[in-house]
């Protein structure tokens, strides 16, 4: 029965009637990707290096020891007020409650990464016990063409990062990320948590598709070193062992079934934490589609 805790039910019994409600999903194209790429090597006086992955010309502008009340008072601007599509539009929103700034033209085919420090003469060794009043950084990505923020959903994405100091020596990460619409939304962009139980070997034809996915994934904020992989040879379902893992579970993000699995399911096979909503990574149409490997352009995350 439904009073007690049930993972799966019998294979003999029927479906159930409580269905889990499917989400409904809109593929938005993101032309912002932004990566840590020596998160071991960062702090408050080594500074930090950042690398901008866009699929047009941008404009990351680097924000140290941002007010957190303003950066949220600011996005909640973006919302009612006016957009934030230009650095000078956030900073007015910020009202230049930050500490210190650094401002670099990215062009879509520029992958170097860019070295972010505070002045010698700031000062600073850290930024306080938690909680906080202010991040230590916030990096922000805007598109440099009036033209192409006419194209996009996506006009702007705010990055959330934590530099290690002497107070609290979290390794360095991104807290949050944020994508903000022309339309006035903001999205609070979070990682899908992917199982990676297969060690097969993965054959020589598939060596381009799956740098492609794992490619995908960085963009989407899937590659995280806390988090594993989702590479070509661990796609299988956590259940079933056989089926192509298609199923994204909230409100725990793991995606660990496949499209005959998922129906059984009121929990989490993995966390046991109960289903309200699901949605599919791809449709039928999709999965049926031989693959494509995009070569000589960056690839934008599609959401």
């Amino acid at each position: 029965g439904w009073d007690v805790p049930v993972i799966l039910r019998n294979s003999e019994e029927t479906e159930s009637s409580v269905r889990v409600s499917k989400k409904h999903m809109r593929q938005v194209k993101n032309p912002f990707g932004l990566e840590i790429p020596h998160p071991a090597a960062v702090s408050i006086t080594k500074g930090i290096t950042l690398t901008a992955d866009c699929l047009e010309d941008c404009i990351l502008t680097c924000y140290w020891g941002c007010s957190v009340q303003k950066l949220h008072e600011a996005l909640q601007k973006h919302v009612y007020c006016f957009r934030i599509k230009t650095p000078q539009a956030l900073e007015d929103a910020l009202y230049s409650e930050y500490i210190y700034r650094q401002q670099y033209f990215i062009t879509k085919t520029d992958k170097e990464e860019k070295y972010c420090q505070l002045p010698e003469d700031a000062q600073i060794a850290d930024f306080g016990p938690v909680p906080r009043s202010r991040y230590p950084l916030v990096a922000l990505l805007t598109l440099a063409e009036e033209e192409d923020r006419e194209i996009y959903d996506i006009i702007s994405m705010v990055s959330v990062i934590h530099i290690p100091d002497e107070s609290y020596r979290l390794s360095c990460r991104i807290l949050y990320q944020y994508l903000l619409l022309a339309q006035g939304q903001f999205h609070d962009l979070k990682q899908l948590f992917m199982s990676a139980s297969n060690s097969a070997p993965p054959s020589s034809t598939a060596s381009g598709e799956s740098s492609t996915d794992k490619s995908l994934l960085e963009k989407v904020g899937l590659a995280d070193a806390e988090s594993e992989l989702l590479e070509e040879n661990s796609k299988d379902c956590v259940v079933c062992q056989n089926g192509t893992v298609n199923w994204v579970l909230l409100p725990c993000r793991h995606a660990c079934l496949c499209d005959g699995c998922v129906k059984y399911f009121q929990q989490c096979p993995m966390c046991r934490q109960f289903v309200q909503e699901s949605f599919p990574l791809c449709s039928k149409k999709e999965q049926d589609e031989p693959p494509q490997v995009f070569q000589g352009a960056p690839l934008g995350a599609d959401f």
